[in-house]
């Protein structure tokens, strides 16, 4: 869900692109995998998340030694409905404000016409509701720092992209729980076939693998709860103009297919954004 076509280019134009993206996740965590969450350890969880977001990305108009620039800042809202199956934990669900999160500068360089890598840090701030007694949380309660690498291929002649994004999840200590995440390493590929009329269908895939075991608080029970996940899915896109405004969106579908100490289901994303000069 990390990676959007073009995800290598930073467009030189100066623009502002707003985008509307909500993704629906379902899944759960067998009764023979154990997690720390509310304040326990529990095994049995079922999740069906509706993540919801606004984000902005301003392209500064500026080109330096064929590098240009962009910024981002993101407002998500999310659903969350957290049972557990084998009745140890009430259900809970709520409808709450998630981090914000925010890239100060994107940093895009074109290898060739063909050819485009981006470089960037993401932050997300503890702004998301929390509570240690709840299991529906929208916020993490840590700032997360990811320094992320984009690279795309273009082939002009057979309309086809192929991009790779890949970055590393550095978390902070969570202060309520003294529980520290170990860093997250999230790799998601992409490949796409455009056609005539806007349309395109590729695939996308994902790699999520934890570096290191968690400490500190419940981890010193589970023994750091280290897992991955990989899942793989289609992709729909559709990209042209509404009243002389760019529009482009996007309809994937991602199953989870091997998964370790952690959720394992099936994503649904649907993006929709608008370039305004």
């Amino acid at each position: 869900m990390q990676i959007a076509p073009y995800a290598g280019i930073v467009p030189p134009t100066d623009d502002w692109i707003v985008s509307v993206t909500s993704i629906y996740y379902e899944g759960s965590l067998g009764a023979s995998k154990t997690i720390p969450i509310a304040g326990t350890v529990t095994a049995g969880l079922d999740y069906h998340v509706s993540y919801n977001l606004i984000n902005a990305v301003k392209t500064w108009g500026i080109t330096a030694s064929g590098w240009n620039f962009a910024s981002s800042f993101g407002v998500p809202v999310q659903y969350t409905d957290v049972s557990s199956f084998h009745g140890r934990l009430p259900d809970d669900h709520a409808t709450q404000f998630a981090d914000l999160f925010f890239t100060p500068v994107v940093a895009g360089y074109h290898l060739t016409k063909t050819d485009h890598i981006a470089f960037s840090v993401q932050v997300y701030a503890p702004t998301g509701a929390y509570n240690t007694s709840n299991l529906a949380n929208a916020g993490q309660n840590t700032w997360t720092f990811t320094p992320t690498v984009a690279y795309t291929k273009l082939f002009p002649k057979q309309e086809i992209e192929l991009s790779v994004n890949y970055g590393v999840e550095f978390y902070t200590a969570n202060d309520d729980t003294h529980y520290h995440n170990a860093p997250v390493s999230v790799l998601d590929l992409l490949a796409l076939k455009r056609f005539k009329g806007g349309w395109g269908v590729g695939l996308v895939g994902g790699w999520i693998q934890q570096l290191g075991n968690d400490t500190g608080g419940l981890a010193n029970i589970t023994g750091g709860t280290s897992g991955h996940s990989l899942g793989i899915g289609p992709m729909v896109t559709w990209a042209g103009k509404v009243s002389k405004t760019p529009v482009s969106a996007s309809l994937r579908w991602v199953n989870e297919f091997d998964v370790s100490n952690r959720p394992k289901g099936n994503a649904v994303e649907l993006s929709v954004s608008a370039t305004f000069q």
